[in-house]
């Protein structure tokens, strides 16, 4: 009786150890899978942040399909279309499926792709569409929001329509990357274009075909990546390291400096301009503008006599409040405000 006593009592606690054992097992899948959960619901977050980066009342953005896809080892989001909306500055948009995905591991890790068509609208009467053949992004985040992200950009090709003027631009490049970090509670960014082409209906051609690309920093201005910054470039300084154009056939042109944006969106700055072969520069505004074409040669003389007859020019390009000109005493034009 002794003996069967205490095989009875074993088997009891060896059955209690498999029940205690197995519902600890059932609550670590349950608290895996409410996170793989949560952080799915995070990435689809993030990534509509990094598409429409706003973050404030009156904007919106949704994914039509949704899917949550990659259980238990990925975390997948697939969506057919995207939309989003700002009622607060009468802007929306439509884009094509999403696809985005993080490994379980790294969640802050995101890559994603979106498909064409886009279409953007605003109250203005301005209305773009775009299309391209690949668009490929990564992104991280940290606790401070988006760390820094990637996008390349594959043939690209967009129109650009006015309804209260009729006025058509389109714009069209083999290859556009953009790259934005946050650099402490500065902005870093490098944008390029491979081979771009803009054109104007019913203008001549004004621009000629290009690649460029553009390197700067903008002081204190770190959540512009994910829209967390509210007030955008009001009251925004900066360092334009780098901005290049180029033409071919050594027709270079470089602008550097500080800049700065008031609070009504006026661009000020002084930047070192310099232009490499000025005159075929020259010839290239003078086929695209033939009705300009006396204007065009006298700035040039003006720049050769700057520059000592040479055709290499380094000149001062000052902007007060839009108002550009040369070394603060020759009228360029007037730049309009960035919003």
């Amino acid at each position: 009786m002794a003996a069967s006593s205490r095989s009875g009592s074993s088997q009891s606690g060896t059955g209690k150890k498999f029940w205690l054992l197995g519902g600890g097992v059932l609550l670590a899948i349950a608290l895996y899978t409410g996170g793989w959960f949560y952080a799915a619901s995070a990435l689809k977050t993030t990534v509509l942040k990094a598409i429409a980066p706003r973050d404030q009342a009156g904007v919106s953005g949704e994914c039509s399909d949704i899917e949550f896809r990659g259980y238990p080892f990925r975390i997948g989001l697939f969506c057919s279309k995207i939309d989003v909306d700002d009622n607060v500055n009468g802007v929306s948009a439509t884009f094509g499926a999403l696809r985005s995905a993080a490994q379980v591991y790294a969640p802050g890790n995101i890559v994603w792709e979106l498909d064409s068509p886009a279409e953007i609208r605003t109250s203005n009467g301005l209305s773009i569409s775009a299309q391209w053949t690949n668009l490929q992004a990564s992104l991280a985040t940290r606790l401070q929001g988006i760390d820094h992200s990637s996008t390349v950009i594959e043939d690209l090709k967009a129109t650009a329509v006015s309804s209260y003027t009729g006025q058509t631009m389109s714009f069209d490049a083999a290859r556009t990357e953009i790259h934005l970090r946050q650099n402490g509670a500065d902005l870093d960014g490098a944008i390029s274009v491979q081979d771009a082409n803009t054109a104007i209906k019913d203008w001549p051609q004004i621009f000629p075909k290009l690649s460029a690309s553009i390197d700067l920093t903008v002081a204190g201005k770190a959540g512009l990546i994910d829209g967390s910054d509210p007030n955008g470039l009001n009251g925004a300084t900066g360092d334009l390291r780098r901005i290049v154009a180029d033409i071919g056939d050594g027709k270079v042109m470089t602008l550097t400096g500080p800049f700065s944006f008031d609070e009504q969106g006026f661009l000020s700055g002084k930047f070192k301009l310099e232009i490499e072969q000025l005159g075929p520069w020259g010839d290239s505004l003078k086929q695209a503008f033939p009705d300009i074409a006396s204007t065009v040669n006298t700035a040039t003389k003006l720049l050769k006599a700057l520059a000592g007859g040479g055709d290499k020019v380094s000149v001062d390009l000052v902007v007060d409040r839009g108002n550009a000109t040369v070394s603060g005493f020759i009228p360029l034009g007037r730049i309009p405000p960035i919003w």
